[in-house]
């Protein structure tokens, strides 16, 4: 049986880091297209597309309940979009990143049970420097 602390730092399974790279690979599709300085709304729905396209399942504003003292709470927060169950994917159309966006993703990880998520901030020229990947 593994310690707490070694499992912590399992690896990433490689069916997850594929749906990874094709989240990434779609971004790159949207944002060559369509550029920056748009809604966010509209990058989300670019990019559920693209990633329909290439079979994946996609829910976009998924309600995250928390658990609280034993009870299912609903909370109201909202993942932007979940692919394939298993990468969360939280989108920005921002001239300015805030830290706090980083911690929400890393709260709808945590909270989700779900270990890869991207933080994707459109608004960027290049969408390189707008990507950020993170695991729990």
């Amino acid at each position: 049986m593994a310690t707490p602390a070694k499992k912590l730092f399992q690896p990433i399974p490689l069916d997850v880091e594929r749906v990874g790279k094709t989240v990434l690979d779609a971004a790159y599709r949207v944002h060559s297209v369509l550029g920056p300085g748009l809604l966010e709304s509209v990058y989300e729905i670019a990019l559920t597309h693209v990633l329909r396209k290439n079979n994946m399942v996609v829910d976009t504003q998924v309600l995250l309940p928390i658990m609280f003292e034993g009870e299912r709470l609903e909370s109201g927060l909202r993942l932007d979009m979940c692919v394939q169950n298993c990468v969360i994917v939280e989108l920005k159309a921002v001239e300015t990143m805030n830290p706090v966006y980083e911690a929400q993703l890393m709260t709808y990880l945590r909270l989700s049970g779900i270990r890869l998520g991207f933080l994707i901030n459109f608004n960027v020229p290049h969408l390189k420097d707008g990507i950020k990947r993170r695991v729990v």
